[in-house]
């Protein structure tokens, strides 16, 4: 939240979305947001595609969304414990697709334009420091999201 704030003039005012624990969003919120948006970004547990539906995403056509940054892979006991009890209905397929690479490659071929992601599990602090590079470097300073990945990579 404090980055959100920190960043919030710099924000469009269409900048829409679920903060904090809200509520965990439904099937069709996910949609809605992904459809709708030209930037998105996801700071959570787990992997991304643990919280939205594979066959629905692949079905959907997301070309307005030009940047999505993908802040995940973060792991609590009961975020563990979520996955698990969800994994075991998954096959091996559906799991591997859920993967970073494989997930981005997904939302590319749903019309995304850009996808910054991370590779291997992490924590939220970890997270957190990212998010503050990517804004700074990307709403602050008015750098590429090339430019800005190349700072996040040293």
């Amino acid at each position: 939240k404090e980055i959100l704030e920190t960043y919030h003039d710099l924000f469009t005012v269409q900048w829409e979305g679920v903060t904090g624990n809200m509520h965990v969003p439904s099937q069709a919120e996910w949609e809605q947001l992904l459809t709708s948006c030209s930037a998105f970004l996801f700071y959570g547990m787990e992997r991304f595609m643990s919280h939205v539906l594979l066959n629905r995403l692949v079905a959907m056509n997301i070309p307005k969304c030009r940047l999505m940054i993908l802040l995940d892979l973060v792991r609590s006991q009961q975020s563990y414990q979520r996955i698990t009890n969800s994994d075991i209905h998954k096959s091996c397929l559906h799991i591997a697709l859920e993967r970073p690479t494989e997930t981005a490659m997904l939302l590319s071929l749903t019309g995304v334009g850009c996808v910054v992601a991370t590779q291997w599990y992490t924590s939220l602090q970890e997270n957190a420091e990212r998010l503050e590079i990517l804004f700074q470097n990307l709403l602050s300073l008015g750098k590429t999201t090339g430019q800005t990945v190349h700072i996040l990579q040293k």
